[in-house]
C-alpha cells in the first residue's frame, strides 16, 4: 500500500507513490494534519456539552481495544483517528471541560499543542547546549522567568520535567547529595500529614526506608505544625539519625493549604535542613498579589516544585523544579562520559543533562515558552485571579445553604465542605455526603471529588481550568442545591 492509500484509502487525492513510506511529503503531512484538525475542532467545539465523567463499561472498552499480535500491515489514517476519537476517548473523565472541578484540573492550552507539533517536527536535541544552543536558551528563559516569579536570586535555575512527581524526586536526590554522605540511610525527611503522596514515593525511590519519612501533624487549617516539627527533628538527632530535609506545601491536594514558609525556613536554617516546597498545585498563584501574600517566604526555599500543567493550564506532562542555587543541582547530577561533549562552564549557559536524571528528553520548553510569549504573564495572572475569585464566591454560596459546613476555607482555589444535618451520627453523615456527591455528579454538568479530613468524608471543589468561569460555577451551585434538597427529602 502506498503512503497515499494509507492517508486516503479511497484514493481521491493526487496519486503519490514513494519507495520510502516513512518519509512524508509536504502534501501528505498537510493531509494528515488537516484530517486530525477536523476531528480535534469538532471535539473541542462540543466540549462544554460533553458529559463530565462516564466510566461505566470501561473494562469492556479496554478489552475490545486489546491487540495481541504485531500490526504487520498498514491501517488507513482515517480509521486510526476513528479509533482514538470514537472509541479511545469514550469512558473517560472529561478533564479539559469547564465543569471539571475535581482533583487538580489540567487545562491543555491549545497553543501548547501547536508548540508540540513544531517541537516534534523540528526534532532537535536539547539535552546538551552545543546541540541546539538557541533552543536551549529559549527553554532556559522559561526557567529564569519562573525563578523571578518566586523571588529567587541570580544563580538560580532548574529544569522542566514530566510533572511534579519527577520534580519532587529530583529535589530529594539533590538535597540528599547536598546534605548527606554517601551512606545516607540514617537520613530523615519531614513533611505534614497533608503532603502529596508523590513526596513519600520520591523519598522511597531515592533510597530512603519508608520509616525514615516523618509525618508531622497539621493544624486546624491543614498547615504543618511547627513546634511538632521542631520536636521530631530534635528527637531524631538525639537518637543518632540525620535530619536533612523538610517539605512544605504551596497548596495541598486535599484543601489547597499553604504552609508558613517563613517559619519553615527559620527551622530549616536553625537545624541545617534543606527546605523543599511542593508547589505543584499552588505555586503559580505567586503571580498574583494575593498569592504572594499567602506564600510569603517562598523565596527562602532551597527548591520548589511547580506544575505548569496545572497553574499555567498547559497539557499534562509539563512539570518543573526550581533550585535556589543551580550549582547544587549540577553537583547532584554531574557525571562524565568519553562520548559526551564538554559541558558548559559559562555560568550563564546550561546543559540540561547536568541538572536532571534525563539525558534524552523532548523539547518541552517550547510548549511553555510559546503561550507565555504570545500573551504575556499578565493574561495568566488575570486568569489565576479569576480562579481565586470563583473559589471565594463558591464558598460564600455554599455557606448560605442550610446545614452546610465549610470544612476548609479556600486559601487558594480549593475548598472542602459537607452537609451536616442535625441528629445524625458520624457514619450517617459520611453516607449522606457520599450520596450527595453522587447526585451532584450524576447531573453531568460538573464533576467533584471527595477526600477524608480527620476521618470525615468531605467534598472538594477545585477551580483551576482556563475554561471555567462564573457561568459554570453557577451551574455547580445549582446542582449542589438541588442535590441537597433531594438527599434531605429522602
Amino acid at each position: 500500500m502506498s503512503e497515499t492509500d494509507i492517508l486516503d484509502p479511497e484514493n481521491k487525492g493526487e496519486e503519490l507513490e514513494t519507495d520510502w513510506p516513512l518519509e512524508l511529503s509536504g502534501d501528505d503531512l498537510r493531509r494528515m494534519v488537516d484530517g486530525a484538525m477536523e476531528r480535534i475542532v469538532a471535539h473541542l467545539e462540543s466540549l462544554p456539552q460533553q458529559p463530565m465523567s462516564y466510566t461505566s463499561g470501561g473494562e469492556e472498552l479496554a478489552r475490545s481495544l486489546r491487540e495481541k499480535q504485531l500490526p504487520e500491515t498498514a491501517t488507513p489514517f482515517t480509521d486510526l483517528l476513528a479509533t482514538v476519537f470514537d472509541q479511545g476517548l469514550q469512558k473517560t473523565y472529561n478533564t479539559p471541560s469547564p465543569g471539571y472541578l475535581a482533583y487538580i484540573p489540567g487545562g491543555g492550552l491549545l497553543h501548547a499543542a501547536v508548540a508540540d507539533l513544531v517541537a516534534n517536527a523540528i526534532n532537535r536535541y536539547v539535552g546538551v547546549w552545543i546541540a541546539a544552543p538557541g533552543l536551549v536558551e529559549l527553554e532556559a528563559n522559561v526557567l529564569r522567568w519562573f525563578c523571578q516569579m518566586v523571588g529567587y536570586p541570580e544563580g538560580s535555575l532548574g529544569v522542566l520535567t514530566s510533572g511534579g512527581s519527577l520534580a519532587n524526586f529530583t529535589a530529594i536526590v539533590t538535597a540528599r547529595r547536598n546534605r548527606l554522605e554517601d551512606y545516607f540511610l540514617r537520613g530523615t525527611l519531614y513533611c505534614s500529614d497533608q503532603v502529596h503522596h508523590s513526596v513519600t514515593k520520591a523519598a522511597m525511590l531515592a533510597g530512603f526506608p519508608v520509616g525514615n519519612i516523618r509525618e508531622v501533624p497539621s493544624d486546624g487549617s491543614q498547615r504543618i505544625q511547627i513546634e511538632a516539627l521542631r520536636s521530631r527533628i530534635d528527637g531524631d538527632r538525639q537518637a543518632g539519625m540525620e535530619p536533612f530535609l523538610v517539605v512544605g506545601s504551596a497548596g495541598t491536594v486535599n484543601t489547597g493549604a499553604v504552609d508558613d514558609f517563613e517559619t519553615l525556613a527559620d527551622v530549616a536554617r536553625e537545624r541545617g535542613l534543606w527546605l523543599h516546597v511542593d508547589g505543584a498545585y499552588g505555586g503559580f498563584f505567586a503571580l498574583t498579589e494575593r498569592g504572594q501574600q499567602i506564600m510569603h517566604g517562598l523565596e527562602s526555599a532551597d527548591s520548589i516544585t511547580l506544575d505548569p500543567h496545572k497553574g499555567l493550564f498547559l497539557p499534562y506532562g509539563t512539570g518543573c523544579l526550581l533550585v535556589r542555587d543551580k550549582e547544587t543541582l549540577r553537583k547532584a547530577h554531574h557525571l562524565e562520559a568519553d562520548y559526551m561533549p564538554e559541558m558548559q562552564q559559562a555560568p550563564d549557559l546550561v546543559d540540561f543533562c547536568e541538572l536532571s536524571p534525563e539525558l534524552s528528553r523532548d523539547f518541552r520548553g517550547l510548549r511553555v515558552w510559546l503561550p507565555l510569549k504570545m500573551h504575556g504573564f499578565s493574561v495568566f495572572r488575570e486568569a489565576l485571579d479569576e480562579k481565586l475569585d470563583l473559589a471565594a464566591w463558591a464558598c460564600e454560596e455554599l455557606r448560605s445553604i442550610e446545614h452546610m459546613e465549610i470544612v476548609a476555607e479556600p486559601q487558594l482555589s480549593i475548598l472542602a465542605f459537607r452537609l451536616v444535618p442535625p441528629d445524625l451520627d458520624a457514619a450517617a453523615i459520611d453516607e449522606l455526603n457520599q450520596e450527595l456527591l453522587r447526585r451532584i455528579n450524576d447531573r453531568q454538568r460538573v464533576f467533584l471529588t471527595a477526600t477524608h479530613l480527620e476521618g470525615r468524608f468531605v467534598i472538594r471543589i477545585c477551580v483551576l481550568s482556563f475554561r471555567t468561569h462564573l457561568d459554570r460555577m453557577r451551574q455547580a451551585l445549582e446542582d449542589i442545591r438541588e442535590a441537597v434538597g433531594e438527599v434531605l427529602a429522602d
